[in-house]
This record gives C-alpha cells, structure tokens and sequence, in this order.
C-alpha cells in the first residue's frame, strides 16, 4: 500500500517509551533514529518533533517530510518499531536533505540488526 496506514503508525504512549527506554539509537546531524524488534513482522513508524524545532507550522512540516520519506522508501525498513525523532537543525532541511540523511541512518540500523 502507498499510503501510511493506521496499522503502521506507532500510536500508544507505551510504546514510544517502549522505544527511548530499551531501543537502540542511531543519532545523524538531524534526527535520532529509535528502533527495537517486536514479534509482528511488520514496520511501525512514529515521529517525535519537539517544541524546541520551532513552532506548530514548523513541527508539521517536519513530520510531513519524514512520513513522505517513509511512504515513498518504505523497503529500506526493516519490520521493527521505529521512532524517528527531529532534532533542531531538521527545520532547516528540505525534502532531499531529509532524504538522505534518513536513507543513511535507516541503513545503519539495519546492519546493527544484522
């Protein structure tokens, strides 16, 4: 499916501790990526973007860029649970800049799972 279904979205509370508590952590200039293996096969995405990014407008257009980022490069994921959480310099990045920066750092999990 090309969209971002409600089944792949990270949507409990629980879970996203679940994530900073006991997931393995890849930090970029622009993001930490949180991730952590569960028992369904599938891939489960959250976005976190803080206050400190900038204000409402700002904080939507980030989470819009990583989630087109998901949609369109959705084979680079391996099914684990993700949190990918924006740091303050993302509310510079444009689409391509975030494309990049993500497509390395989801790599590097990968071959941490490996």
């Amino acid at each position: 499916m090309p969209g971002f279904s409600r089944q792949e979205r990270l949507r409990k509370r629980v879970d996203f501790l679940r994530l900073s508590h006991e997931g393995q952590k890849i930090h970029s200039a622009n993001f930490i990526v949180l991730w952590k293996e569960r028992p369904e096969q599938s891939v489960r995405l959250g976005v976190t973007v803080s206050g400190k990014v900038g204000n409402a407008v700002v904080r939507n257009r980030v989470k819009r860029l990583v989630r087109e980022f998901y949609r369109l490069n959705k084979d680079l994921f391996a099914p684990v649970d993700y949190n990918i959480v924006a740091k303050q310099g993302a509310a510079r990045l444009d689409f391509g800049e975030v494309s990049q920066e993500l497509g390395r750092a989801v790599q590097r999990t990968k071959k941490q799972q490996c």
